[in-house]
């Protein structure tokens, strides 16, 4: 019954283990105000639920990526999917708050077991190959993002909170069936490296060392950050400032979402017409910076038409779509023996500086303007094209030549 990799159906399920922990933070987001009135706490407080699920995913992956390396990648898939559907039955049970938090920040945990997509990805296919199933990986999650929010709408509405929490468990355990039933280990693994503190640190070191590994994540994190500014400070400058209904806020932002997954299906449409990562990458940076450079000059002019604001993120979108596979299957190759570490070490730097980004866009949001969003945008994507230019490109053309 083992799942083929070069077949739809892995690719399939290789998108459904990656959107495990997006879907555990935006279907949760309808229910917010309906969890503290339950258990008797502010919709703000309950937010702290958010806030633990996301530090265990950036945290976890740590511990994950190198024993990954080590006794292989199923081994973690199956371990954190079933600690995913055992937290979430937590969550549906939970009576206090605190029960709650606890129950979060575990399922995250679990949800970061899926962490090693990327890594599979970088087991089995070569560097044309795998910039596709990226590309693919990402189209899956960019789904999510736009359908979770709704469903957890209509989960509200036809059971309560604790229904979206108790679906979460179901769709995890049907993951787990089919990644016991269905995947084949990836994982050369080599019994000469040992699980050992000390090695685990090699690893990083290794990875934190490399001219080409870390200057991509260095671009990738930069890029990351750029999206969460525009994640967070849309939020706040079209509903905030604005004054649009969450309804007309989430078809832009379903927008967007959209323009990530079209943005990943022209890469992977131009990797297989042969138009070189390199060119993808360059084109798709300068595109992410101009068009936010463009969103601060508009701001700074007090000129901000809600439509052409909207217009310009959906650009920066389609942009991150574009460049995000190129960037992952970049920072992965140079490093195949350890590539567990290198997409640890990857998702952990970009969730940080996406976390500090956010944060940053809320703390000097004005409440009357965009410019908060805008300049944050502007420095990480101008930062994310200098790392490339001056950083990642010639340490490739040193390794190369």
């Amino acid at each position: 019954m083992q799942i083929q990799p070069a077949s739809f159906s892995f690719t399939l399920l290789l998108g459904s283990l990656a959107a495990v922990p997006y879907s555990g933070i935006d279907i949760n987001l309808p229910a917010l105000a309906a969890t503290g009135a339950t258990l008797g706490v502010s919709p703000s407080e309950v937010g702290l639920t958010m806030s633990a699920f996301m530090l265990s995913l950036a945290l976890a992956p740590l511990l994950y990526g190198p024993i990954s390396d080590r006794i292989g990648r199923k081994p973690i898939v199956a371990f954190g999917i079933a600690l995913f559907v055992v937290a979430s039955l937590g969550c549906a049970v939970a009576r206090s708050l605190p029960e709650l938090l606890i129950c979060r920040f575990v399922q995250g945990i679990g949800a970061a077991g899926t962490a090693t997509t990327f890594a599979i990805i970088r087991d089995l296919f070569d560097e044309t190959n795998a910039r596709t199933r990226i590309a693919s990986v990402m189209v899956a999650i960019n789904v999510v993002t736009v359908i979770a929010p709704t469903a957890g709408a209509g989960l509200l509405t036809l059971g309560g909170w604790r229904l979206i929490y108790a679906i979460q468990a179901l769709t995890g355990a049907l993951l787990l069936l089919a990644v016991l039933l269905g995947f084949g280990e990836s994982a050369r693994i080599d019994p000469v490296n040992r699980l050992a503190p000390a090695a685990v640190a090699r690893s990083y070191v290794q990875v934190l060392t490399h001219p080409v590994s870390f200057a991509y994540i260095l671009v990738g994190a930069a890029s990351g950050a750029t999206v969460f500014s525009y994640v967070t400070g849309s939020s706040l400058f079209f509903t905030g400032v604005v004054g649009l209904r969450p309804d007309q806020y989430g078809l832009i932002f379903s927008a967007c979402s959209a323009a990530v997954m079209g943005g990943a299906l022209l890469d992977g449409r131009l990797g297989r017409h042969g138009i070189s990562a390199a060119v993808v990458l360059t084109t798709g940076l300068a595109l992410v910076t101009a068009a936010a450079a463009t969103l601060l000059a508009m701001t700074m002019a007090g000129w901000t038409p809600p439509a052409l604001v909207a217009v310009l993120l959906m650009a920066v979108a389609l942009a991150f779509g574009m460049t995000m596979p190129n960037i992952m299957n970049a920072t992965m190759q140079p490093l195949p023996e350890i590539a567990g570490a290198v997409g640890a070490a990857a998702g952990s730097i970009q969730m940080t500086a996406g976390a500090a980004s956010s944060g940053l866009v809320t703390a000097l949001f004005d409440g009357r303007s965009a410019f908060s969003m805008t300049a944050v945008m502007a420095a990480c994507s101008l930062f994310a094209l200098i790392a490339y230019c001056l950083l990642a490109r010639p340490a490739e053309r040193r390794i190369l030549s």
